[in-house]
């Protein structure tokens, strides 16, 4: 998992403040025009006009961005770049003239990519500041130790930078904190055991860093509200605390790629109202516990040393669940088995390396939105010349199986194909694919594999 819902989050707070921008002014604040127009000055690149409308002498309460909700103060400000489109972003340097702006409550610069520069000082100059998410740029160095200093932020995001180093002890001065995220930087050490003073904390997210050693036992303190805690693509070990069962309301946990091991607690069970889970990659054994949810939305168990035999029951029977995940997870079962109780919602499903059978031309053929579907290294046995697929379809693996037939021409509208190691036979549809996607079938023939016999 990625912290996909909590960028929403910050990125539907960011379209109420828009929304919430009145009547601009004549004027603006000196104050806040100059500190506006430095921090225009130290970006040496912006090819898109972000800052285009960041004019002197125009009322900078009507620039782009910018929000005054105290007459002709500037009280939010909102720079960001589109991450899927190119030439979008900024490049230069995050000036420390913003301190002049002594309104600002709230700072929202994300996906600029080309920031560089330390931690920005200025932050512990600005003494109404509440929110703060500067995200997927780079700046780099540590974090700053008196980074407690900034009692006051309610919400705190350096997530996408390259911060090394450790996580200051410091920061369990931030007791008002509801969001705290430091994902994807270099951060590294033990994760502080200072939780048990941030009673208000909602989503913690540390993913993708270099943090090693046991979860921290204050965790346990933040059970009663905590919604959001991933902690994937780190060092992390020992086994999965007992307490993470008592966290009712928890919506997302990601443990993924540590080196987590022994059981999962039985207890889990307990966790009714848990949407997304990701225990993928670690060293988890059996048993498996059951669990209790009226739906799950998302499932990764893939490569632990699970045998679970059959696809769950409660996974089976979840009428929202859009992404399955239970790559090499010890199952024996026939497709032609398994019948989820809504095919509607599946948008990835990855059943790779395991012993299953049987055909998934039910599953292709019915599914409305399927985008990823992967099966490599199993049994499935079917004519592949009889699929058809949904037009959402942009990979399928299916390598490594006991799949005949011929390639069907609707291939050609995927992304990604393989279909190697198999018993498919006859000509090639024209396609992009590389010969590797085809390699090692019966009697494949055309581009890119040898030229067919007259």
């Amino acid at each position: 998992m990625n912290s996909s819902s909590f960028s929403v989050f910050i990125f539907t707070a960011v379209i109420i403040l828009r929304c919430l921008n009145p009547i601009k002014a004549a004027t603006c604040h000196p104050d806040d025009e100059a500190g506006l127009l430095a921090f225009k000055s130290g970006i040496t690149r912006d090819p898109s006009g972000i800052l285009s409308s960041w004019k002197k002498g125009t009322a900078c309460c009507s620039w782009n961005g910018i929000t005054c909700l105290t007459g002709d103060r500037v009280t939010a400000l909102t720079v960001s770049g589109q991450s899927e489109v190119a030439g979008s972003f900024l490049s230069g340097t995050i000036s420390s003239s913003l301190t002049k702006l002594q309104h600002l409550d709230g700072i929202y610069f994300m996906n600029l990519k080309n920031i560089t520069g330390p931690f920005p000082q200025f932050l512990f100059r600005l003494p109404q500041l509440k929110f703060v998410y500067i995200e997927n740029h780079r700046l780099s160095g540590p974090l700053p130790v008196n980074i407690g200093s900034l009692s006051q932020i309610e919400a705190f995001s350096l997530e996408g930078n390259r911060f090394t180093g450790p996580i200051p002890t410091s920061i369990s001065n931030l007791t008002k904190l509801s969001q705290l995220n430091l994902g994807g930087n270099r951060l590294s050490g033990t994760i502080p055991d200072i939780f048990k003073s941030m009673p208000e904390l909602r989503f913690l997210v540390l993913s993708r860093n270099g943090f090693s050693g046991n979860l921290p036992p204050s965790i346990a303190s933040l059970a009663p509200i905590l919604r959001f805690l991933e902690v994937g693509r780190n060092k992390l070990s020992g086994k999965i605390p007992d307490y993470l069962s008592r966290f009712k309301a928890l919506d997302t946990l990601d443990l993924s790629r540590n080196q987590f091991s022994g059981v999962v607690p039985k207890s889990f069970a307990n966790l009714t109202k848990i949407f997304n889970l990701d225990l993928s990659h670690n060293l988890l054994t059996d048993p498996f516990p059951a669990l209790y949810v009226k739906g799950i939305e998302s499932l990764d168990l893939s490569y632990n040393k699970f045998h679970l035999k059959t696809i769950p029951k409660w996974v089976t029977s979840s009428p929202i669940i859009f992404s399955l995940k239970l790559a090499k997870c010890g199952i024996k079962m026939s497709l032609d088995d398994w019948k989820p109780a809504e095919y509607y919602f599946y948008d990835f499903i990855d059943l790779s390396e395991n012993e299953i059978s049987g055909s998934p031309a039910r599953f292709l053929n019915q599914t409305e939105y399927l985008v990823e579907f992967r099966a490599a290294g199993n049994k499935l046995r079917f004519d592949m010349g009889k699929l058809t697929f949904a037009k959402t379809l942009k990979t399928l693996d299916l390598s490594r199986n006991l799949v005949f037939g011929k390639v069907p021409a609707t291939v050609a509208g995927l992304q990604t194909l393989n279909v190697s190691q198999n018993h498919l036979c006859g000509k090639l549809p024209t396609t992009k694919f590389p010969a590797s996607a085809f390699a090692g079938n019966d009697c494949l023939c055309g581009p890119p594999l040898s030229p067919c016999k007259v």
